[in-house]
């Protein structure tokens, strides 16, 4: 395997001279379109591997219940968890499951032998996350109750074979009582042979300051879960100033610490299957970035016919463009900043991956993984 970084007197047919292998191949691993056109810096994928997924780590993909098939189908050979998202509930532990039915996702992991997993999220009616819903259950325990046998009721009808707990924005006078919800929820599913997972905000010290990060408690809800997955994404946001999506350095520190508090063997770490694209200039509270896919940027790229640059430091490629006398700004993945990722769960023996989300396919990525897990 080989990551090729595309010079300005490089064509499909020259790359593929050059390793030995053919232009099909690089096309297809790659997603190119015709006219097979490159982009200067532009970062292609040379595997020599073979077409057989290999499943050497743990590989989680949250998707919603409208991803298409096709999509499900060519990324399931490469995940060992599928994250269903996503279940609500109210005050009351009333379990409200998604708008879409489920069940061909579900159906679809089984046939793949992927385990698909119930994702619990404390969503409010504005859609989005909700600190008073998590207080009103945390605290409650006959709402927690109700709730865990909704869930029972649930995960036995449908066939999921666990639950992944993403609340957000916790207070921190509920740290400790969202900590006892997560192990009852733990000790009660695991007697019934059901898996639970805990999303954890990047937290990178003990006493870090943030309504995101008071109240998760590392130590706690690593030794209350069976695994964890860090969400080490999202430091360039849709609102936030231009700069990578899941930059290293950040990554590294997050996961510095994790293993202080929690076992390396129970660690997943985040990876974003997206970009951003901001216009400039950035003004805080009014500049609003576009999500964009990793495919769809590299091809915006060519389109605009710009160089894709690299920060080495970040390991995460960017590049700038003009369009309407306007210009933008736009962080993405590609396998050279993937390869920064694997390398940390090997540096680390972590348990895995938990990519969100998976709802677009990039081949690349999974082929990357399959020929650094072997």
């Amino acid at each position: 395997m080989t990551i090729h970084v595309v010079k300005a007197s490089d064509t499909v047919d020259s790359i593929a001279k050059t390793y030995g292998i053919s232009t099909d191949k690089i096309i297809y691993d790659n997603q190119l379109i015709y006219p097979f056109r490159l982009a200067v810096g532009q970062a292609l994928l040379i595997s020599n591997g073979n077409d057989k997924p290999v499943k050497r780590i743990d590989v989680n993909g949250y998707a919603y219940p409208f991803i298409s098939n096709w999509v499900l189908e060519e990324t399931l050979p490469y995940l060992t968890e599928l994250s269903v998202f996503s279940y609500g509930f109210t005050p009351e532990g009333d379990l409200i499951p998604p708008p879409l039915d489920t069940t061909v996702m579900i159906d679809k992991a089984k046939e793949f032998k992927v385990l698909p997993i119930l994702t619990l999220t404390p969503f409010g009616l504005d859609g989005k996350f909700n600190n008073q819903l998590i207080s009103a259950l945390v605290n409650d325990p006959k709402a927690q109750q109700n709730l865990i046998d909704q869930l029972i009721k649930e995960l036995k009808e449908k066939g999921y074979g666990g639950v992944d707990i993403d609340f957000e924005y916790i207070l921190p006078t509920d740290r400790d009582a969202f900590t006892s919800f997560v192990k009852n929820v733990t000790q009660t599913l695991n007697k019934l042979s059901y898996q639970v997972s805990v999303a954890l905000a990047p937290k990178s010290a003990v006493s870090q300051k943030g309504l995101l990060y008071e109240g998760k408690d590392y130590g706690g809800l690593g030794a209350a879960a069976n695994h964890v997955l860090l969400m080490t994404y999202e430091w360039g946001y849709t609102y936030g100033p231009p700069m990578a999506v899941a930059p290293i350095t950040q990554i590294r520190k997050v996961v510095e610490y994790a293993v202080t508090e929690i076992p390396a063997e129970k660690i997943n770490i985040g990876i974003p299957n997206y970009g951003y694209d901001w216009p400039l200039p950035f003004e805080q509270g009014v500049t609003k970035a576009k999500t964009i896919g990793n495919v769809e940027a590299v091809r915006l790229a060519i389109e605009q016919g710009v160089e894709i640059m690299y920060d080495e430091v970040e390991q995460s490629p960017f590049f700038r463009y003009w369009q309407d006398n306007i210009q933008h700004e736009v962080w993405f993945e590609d396998v050279r900043s993937l390869q920064a990722k694997f390398d940390l769960i090997k540096e680390f023996n972590l348990r895995g991956a938990g990519y969100w989300h998976i709802m677009q396919l990039f081949r690349a990525n999974w082929i990357l993984l399959r020929d650094n897990f072997l």
